[in-house]
């Protein structure tokens, strides 16, 4: 689809995507203005002098001005100076509908509450192993339009629910959403709205990936739709999921066919493994080799800050999972790295707290009584927590992360695992955020002996 040159498209809201949107935008040839509500917005130095600008406050105007609103995902499209646009008829679309327009190439797009970066990284290291020129962004890392100026055969997008509200017909050649649990929900209303959002990426899909174990990531599409499934326990015919021997082992599988250990993996826990099945799962959807995506799990370290592994002490592993902001991602982490670490008798000991978000940390208790044997709390909302989980284990409070490191150690035994998931915010404690936590509790870690 040819897009008219004529018209101005107005970039509202700068930061990294939309840095991107107006370059892109400007080197196409369109006439590009940009709005956002901050005086002084992250990017406003990286733009090209000739675009307009009016920075300070979103300007009405300006945007009544546009033939097509271009929305930074920061941005909620209920604002009303964008609902006025909408009302005038004007089109308000995300950087990812630009990039859609401008390629014919095949997108493999990834979405979900928990584990988006972790798979969509993954699956890029596949495709790249196998030879393909592939360019892997979006939420994660660099920005969609960015992308172009590499001029891959294959995009891998990480989409978050914000970007998918605004992009229609993604028509991806292989789409997945990995899970689904409550969150963002001050923006979406409800978890009918977050639903409806992340499901915007299978319009138009060529093929589906699902998760068998959460039936919410199923999507409504044609039945000539292919689809392909992944999940925990033993697969059908054809699809992906796990094998157990009788000595425990788990084996990742297609139908009956055992394909690798799970123990021959760096990353590990269970939810790693349903990570891992879902890459094997799109990674076939695009015709890679499954002998060289193999090799690239086995390769494959996870990344920093998502239920990384830092160090074995006297036997006991650390997990720095510090990207555990929400209790969706802390449940995985609890609940993966428990069941594994079971059958040895192990037992998590983990340092939960920061800033709740309001969330309803009940949502534990049944994971920490089955797994943890001890969880350490800090933070601005250790009070509210405390009170959800007591009763669950052993509750230990900690005025540093450095005390908590150390209050770990002290409880633990060979086979137990440390886990740092505070399934919170971080900036009661921590200027950089997660980033800054999860590496100083990587340090802590580290000079333990």
């Amino acid at each position: 689809m040819l897009i008219q040159r004529g018209g101005l498209k107005v970039v509202a809201g700068l930061g990294i995507s939309g840095v991107a949107a107006v370059n892109f935008l400007h080197d196409q040839g369109y006439r590009v203005a940009v709005t956002d509500s901050r005086a002084v917005p992250p990017g406003h130095d990286q733009i090209p002098a000739e675009v307009q600008t009016s920075f300070g406050k979103l300007d009405q105007d300006l945007l009544l001005s546009a033939e097509e609103i271009v929305i930074s995902p920061g941005l909620d499209p209920k604002l009303p100076e964008i609902q006025a646009a909408i009302a005038k008829g004007i089109p308000v679309v995300s950087e990812i509908q630009i990039l859609r327009r401008s390629t014919d190439k095949p997108i493999v797009a990834i979405t979900g509450s928990n584990a988006k970066s972790t798979v969509t990284t993954l699956i890029g290291l596949m495709a790249k192993d196998a030879g393909k020129k592939v360019a892997v962004g979006g939420n994660l890392g660099r920005p969609a339009l960015d992308l172009t100026k590499d001029d891959p055969e294959l995009y891998v997008l990480e989409l978050s629910s914000f970007q998918l509200e605004t992009t229609s017909n993604l028509n991806a050649e292989v789409a997945v959403v990995l899970n689904m649990s409550e969150d963002h929900l001050d923006r979406h209303g409800d978890m009918l709205g977050y639903h409806t959002a992340k499901h915007r990426i299978f319009q138009g899909v060529k093929k589906v990936v699902f998760n068998r174990d959460d039936s919410l990531t199923r999507p409504l599409v044609p039945d000539t739709t292919p689809m392909q499934s992944f999940g925990l326990n033993a697969p059908d015919m054809n699809q992906f999921g796990i094998l157990k021997d009788n000595d425990g082992t788990i084996w990742l599988a297609r139908g009956r066919e055992r394909l690798l250990k799970s123990s021959d993996m760096y990353i590990q826990g269970t939810h790693n493994v349903a990570n891992a099945l879902a890459c094997l799962a799109l990674g076939e959807a695009i015709g890679l080799p499954i002998d060289s995506m193999l090799e690239t799990l086995k390769n494959f370290k996870g990344l920093e800050h998502r239920c990384e592994f830092v160090k074995e002490v006297n036997g006991v592993r650390y997990y720095n999972d510090s990207k555990g902001t929400n209790i969706g991602a802390t449940l995985a982490a609890i609940d993966g790295l428990g069941m594994a670490i079971e059958a040895k008798g192990g037992k998590v000991v983990i340092i939960l707290g920061g800033q709740g978000k309001g969330q309803d940390f009940t949502a534990l208790r049944d994971s920490l009584s089955k797994y943890a044997k001890v969880a350490v709390l800090l933070g601005v909302d250790r009070p509210i927590i405390e009170k959800a989980i007591e009763g669950t284990t052993t509750l230990l409070h900690a005025k540093t992360l450095e005390q908590a490191v150390e209050l770990c150690q002290k409880n633990t035994q060979p086979e137990d695992v440390v886990l740092l998931s505070p399934a919170c915010a971080s900036f009661d404690m921590f200027a950089g955020g997660y980033a800054e936590r999860g590496r100083k509790f990587v340090a802590y870690v580290n000079a333990l002996n």
